[in-house]
């Protein structure tokens, strides 16, 4: 996941730094939450510091921003937000830049535990999929409504009937069902392919429809 290569001014703002969440948020992910009490600011020095030395770069505090985000973390970690607000307000700390560097490894990691505990639910490589969805959002490599999507995506219950269009989770193999197997694996054939494929069907996810022309 690319980081920042230099501290950043204070002044970097991103359009919804600290915002809510707004008209337009799957139901689904509108539960309202202190997400985030249980970590201290002091945790999240330790963290960069981890990141830091892991990737050989120097740790330190951005003296034009750290205090205020210090601060700000300190008397609003505690308020409930939405799951989708909790991601807005850690990218916000990636775009102020406390840190000397790492500022996104570090903030997107916050997020990537805390989607790996709230979506403990999931299949495994479904949850793992949402948290690498929500780090990279903070990180500031993918767009908040590719996250939402791909959040929601994930979140649907893996319900395929023969003829659903499908694609795996990375997205890196599309195809149709061709059978629902006794043991409920999906027998599913790939585009281009005439071999089908056999997956568990928490790996696949079920294609939008597109409609007819």
């Amino acid at each position: 996941m690319p980081d920042e290569a230099a501290n950043r001014s204070g002044d970097a703002r991103h359009p919804r730094d600290g915002g809510g969440g707004g008209a337009g948020e799957p139901a689904s992910l509108q539960g309202r939450a202190a997400l985030l009490q249980n970590r201290d600011w002091q945790s999240i020095i330790r963290l960069n510091e981890r990141l830091c030395s892991g990737g050989r770069a120097q740790h330190g505090k951005n003296s034009e921003t750290h205090a205020s985000c210090e601060s700000e973390w300190r008397e609003s970690r505690t308020q409930e937000r939405t799951f989708l607000e909790t991601l807005d307000w850690l990218r916000s700390f990636h775009h102020k830049a406390p840190f000397l560097f790492f500022n996104g490894n570090t903030f997107a990691e916050i997020g990537r535990t805390l989607t790996d505990a709230l979506f403990a639910e999931f299949p495994r490589g479904r949850r793992r999929e949402a948290a690498s969805l929500a780090a990279h959002y903070i990180a500031g490599v993918l767009d908040r409504e590719a996250m939402i999507a791909g959040v929601e995506a994930l979140a649907q219950a893996a319900d395929f009937q023969p003829g659903d269009r499908v694609r795996t989770l990375k997205g890196s193999l599309c195809g149709v069902v061709k059978a629902i197997l006794p043991d409920g694996r999906v027998s599913w054939l790939p585009d281009g392919n005439e071999t089908e494929l056999v997956a568990l069907p928490e790996s696949l996810l079920k294609e939008k429809s597109q409609g007819r022309r």
